[in-house]
């Protein structure tokens, strides 16, 4: 059931973001960059107290890029991000990083990720010292108690992260995002390398957590089937844009942009009905070195026209809630 957000204000409000990745050429910084890669290109979105808002597309389209320029991992080029009436994309480092208690990341790799020379307890307090919370008995406290939160054991403290299992990592991940309490967690394909079965406990326990820790999260996959699991609202990313957001059951009973009705297509269906029409997009996804012009997905869309080659559309609400960025939906 979709939740109403009208009346209420973003915990965190993204206007506007972009961000573009220099190219060098033969003779690197010397004479400056000769083309960017556009990442990101004019995405809005607001995230609402306690709401999991999923962020869907390809690999490539941007969505991780976005996450981390909202947590300002990655420096935005333009555009606003705010959050308790600041924008963090111009914030300096040393007043982001008193925020940073409140707006944690679960990256994809929680073994890159985790420090291979120490001990789980040792990285898992290393968040604590930085920020100056408790002393050396209490932060051990509160590592145990965290361990516990995601379905770990007290004796895993002691243990070097090889010595775990991928789904254990990626519980280590978490608990290192949750040990602060933040208020705002991305998590950037958190259960993508994991085996199906691990991945519903993972998925389960964020559902838990978030109602019992009051959490608002950034679910960024590339699953349709994880996303409709876990958001209440979803957002769909094409070439660094959004092309659809609508609530989830909305945007699953009346998917509106061409791109959507193609993702959805291609998943595969048990249904007594049969199977679905595939809808099959001709040509490749356009490279973000040159991205087209008009409308980003024109080069493969069957409702394309002469308008959607010159003319960009807006992101606008055609019903309560859905919203398109198509001249023809």
């Amino acid at each position: 059931m979709a939740i109403d957000h009208t009346a209420e204000k973003p915990l965190l409000e993204v206007t506007s973001l972009s961000k573009k990745f220099p190219v060098y050429g033969s003779f690197g910084r010397l004479f400056g960059a000769k083309k960017y890669v556009h990442a990101v290109n004019d995405v809005s979105l607001s995230l609402y107290e306690g709401e999991t808002y999923g962020l869907v597309g390809e690999s490539g389209s941007g969505k991780s890029t976005t996450g981390r320029a909202i947590l300002g991992l990655t420096p935005a080029t333009s555009g606003e991000i705010r959050y308790r009436d600041q924008d963090l994309a111009k914030l300096k480092p040393e007043e982001l990083r008193k925020l940073r208690r409140e707006l944690q990341i679960v990256f994809q790799d929680p073994y890159s990720s985790l420090n291979p020379r120490k001990r789980v307890g040792r990285i898992l307090e290393e968040a604590l010292v930085i920020h100056g919370i408790g002393d050396r008995e209490q932060r051990q406290q509160e590592v145990f108690r965290i361990l516990q939160v995601v379905g770990l054991q007290p004796e895993h403290y002691f243990r070097y992260p090889h010595e775990f299992s991928g789904g254990q990592r990626q519980r280590l991940g978490l608990a290192r995002a949750l040990i602060l309490h933040p208020r705002i967690v991305v998590c950037d394909e958190p259960v993508s390398a994991l085996d199906v079965s691990i991945q519903s406990q993972i998925l389960n326990m964020l559902r838990d957590l978030q109602r019992e820790l009051k959490l608002t999260m950034l679910f960024i996959t590339h699953d349709i089937s994880v996303v409709r699991f876990i958001s209440d609202r979803i957002g769909i990313m094409y070439l660094g844009r959004i092309v659809e957001e609508a609530p989830t059951d909305a945007l699953f009973a009346n998917p509106r942009h061409p791109y959507t009705k193609a993702l959805f297509s291609a998943v595969p269906s048990l249904s007594k009905q049969g199977l679905k029409e595939r809808i099959v997009l001709k040509g490749e996804i356009p490279s973000p070195l040159s991205p087209p012009s008009g409308c980003v997905f024109h080069t493969r869309c069957p409702l394309a026209t002469e308008r959607c080659r010159s003319e960009a559309p807006t992101l606008s609400e055609s019903h309560s809630g859905h919203k398109t960025a198509c001249h023809y939906t």
